[in-house]
């Protein structure tokens, strides 16, 4: 089969290469999938240049996410069946035509779900929607987030929305206001201009804001904590822009705030069966109404990743590039 591999840490599109490997065989409560797509994730790329918290051994798989096909079940699985299509977020080896995952933790995929959006179900909109959970928000309270233009900030916004939870967007740029009005999502307010304060007073008409999300770091993690209200709680998501959070003592002081981190594997790896289920029954629900939406920038072939890897860094992008194996 191939299999895309790397021998070195590095670039992806300079470390990458297609490489013939052995079929696998799927042990005792495993299952064989045959991968039909497979997105490309900051946190993949991250892992390829041996920057991330997953550092695996040389050579090395890559991929983590994938839609495929059951191919061939192991001994005591009776929970799926060959031909059957599954989603997985958690499998470590899904850029090749074919890998070996645990049945439990694949997600069986509706008929009418596309592949395209199947291939993203997990590791993105799950983040999004978990991250919502963890807020602990109800419906009618305020959060804010930056990189709100970003995957996983116009995620949250649409089903924060859904639940009746106002979201406050801040992007860095004003162009970024348009692009998220143009997909439906309001309340955002761009910070490279003078009055952004003022215009997000105006948006939430001095609402509490319980809770924010950093995705970027550095000065913009400050920006954040200022808006939010006594008591309220500034969730560390990501660090986009810089691994330093500059916040003002005054702020954690003064408002009693709390801060604190998210890692999606490490919440996803403590929640509850039921919750989970709970959880993914509303993504399926909220993409097959077209309330949440992921758009595809692109499908490449897996011979042409370093292509795939150049266009998922187009500045203005919308959307996930997608291996097609």
């Amino acid at each position: 089969m191939r299999a895309l591999i790397h021998h070195r840490f590095g670039p992806a599109e300079d470390v990458l290469s297609v490489e013939e490997r052995p079929l696998p065989e799927p042990g005792p409560g495993q299952v064989r999938l045959r991968i039909l797509l497979s997105p490309i994730h900051n946190h993949d790329i991250w892992t390829i240049r041996g920057t991330y918290g997953f550092v695996p051994d040389l050579p090395a798989a890559s991929g983590t996410e994938a839609v495929g096909i059951v191919d061939a079940l192991g001994e005591g699985v009776d929970s799926l069946a060959v031909g059957q299509r599954v989603a997985t977020g958690g499998t470590f080896g899904v850029w090749a035509e074919y890998v070996v995952a645990n049945a439990a933790g694949l997600i069986p995929v509706p008929e009418a779900l596309p592949d395209e959006s199947a291939a993203q179900l997990i590791s993105m909109p799950f983040s999004a929607i978990s991250l919502l959970e963890f807020l602990e928000v109800s419906e009618g309270d305020w959060i804010v987030q930056n990189a709100a233009n970003g995957a996983v900030g116009r995620m949250l916004a649409q089903l924060a929305a859904a639940r009746g939870v106002h979201v406050l967007g801040l992007v860095r740029r004003s162009a970024g206001v348009d692009e998220l009005r143009a997909q439906g999502i309001e309340n955002v307010v761009a910070t490279d201009q003078d009055d952004w304060r003022e215009q997000a007073a105006a948006l939430t008409a001095g609402a509490a804001i319980r809770a924010g999300v950093d995705s970027v770091g550095g000065e913009s993690s400050g920006h954040v904590l200022s808006l939010l209200a006594e008591n309220g709680t500034l969730v560390a998501f990501g660090a986009m822009d810089s691994p330093i959070m500059q916040i003002a003592s005054g702020d954690v002081i003064f408002k009693q705030a709390t801060v604190k981190g998210f890692w999606g594997s490490k919440v996803s790896q403590t929640m509850d069966a039921a919750t989970r289920g709970a959880l993914f029954g509303e993504l399926i629900q909220r993409v097959g109404d077209g309330t949440l939406t992921l758009p595809v920038a692109g499908v490449f072939d897996a011979a042409d990743v370093a292509d795939a890897v150049r266009s998922g860094d187009t500045p203005g992008r919308v959307g996930k590039v997608l291996l097609r194996f």
